[in-house]
């Protein structure tokens, strides 16, 4: 007798469930103003920028027409900063606008330093400078934001503080940033240089004057009227 074949157990694979995209997570509002506003001023001294390149390379400067140093960002990682070697019209800090719409720096935020100042690791020759310390804990508050194009320590720079307080007042934005706090230290850092462009042009101007622009109508000084007098 023939044995019926007992039918086989088909397994009913499941279709896969697709992977979702990862979700991209949304910029913070300091990262939109570095995009906007980092544009826009790059937009804006675009012109400058390479009028003084164009400056620089007629001088030929030893180097280049860029200065490339390496500096520490955000977490630790080390990027090459490229800025112009002029300071005039502060073209060097506006030729890193591009670092700020890479996502390298920031508008505002603690100074960036070189790797060995950042890291906390000693300095060769045992001299102390800005930013080296013996613990690296004590300096992990740099590695948790991104370096500014300006902060409060470089607007308050001029002002002849003692040389440990650039380092604390970094250290206190690294604390308390906010975007309130952003936008005063942008304020700050754009009244400086126009206040002292206003004030070169005002000194310009009285400069240029004399006292026959400042003279009424029929004067004549003390000698003009001696000689006629005399004559």
């Amino acid at each position: 007798m023939r044995t019926q074949r007992q039918p086989r157990n088909r397994r009913r694979t499941l279709p896969r469930p697709r992977p979702r995209p990862g979700r991209r997570e949304r910029p913070s509002a300091k990262r939109v103003l570095d995009l906007l506003l980092g544009s826009a001023l790059l937009l804006l001294a675009s012109p400058l920028l390479a009028a003084g390149a164009l400056a620089l390379a007629a001088r030929r400067p030893p180097g280049g027409v860029l200065d490339r140093s390496p500096r520490t960002g955000l977490g630790g990682r080390v990027f090459v900063l490229h800025s112009l070697r002029t300071r005039r019209l502060r073209l060097d800090v506006l030729s890193r606008l591009p670092h700020v719409v890479r996502g390298d720096l920031s508008l505002v935020g603690p100074e960036p330093l070189p790797p060995y100042e950042g890291s906390g690791s000693p300095v060769q020759g045992g001299t102390c400078t800005r930013g080296a310390i013996a613990s690296p804990a004590a300096r992990h508050w740099r590695l948790e934001l991104k370096p500014g194009l300006t902060g409060l320590a470089q607007v308050r720079s001029r002002s002849g503080m003692p040389w440990d307080e650039p380092d604390l007042l970094d250290q206190y934005y690294a604390e308390h940033h906010h975007m309130g706090l952003d936008l005063a230290v942008l304020v700050r850092a754009a009244h400086a240089p126009l206040h002292r462009t206003v004030r070169a042009l005002a000194r310009r101007g009285k400069a240029r004057l004399s006292d026959t622009d400042h003279r009424r109508c029929g004067y004549s000084p003390p000698e003009e009227v001696d000689s006629v007098s005399t004559d």
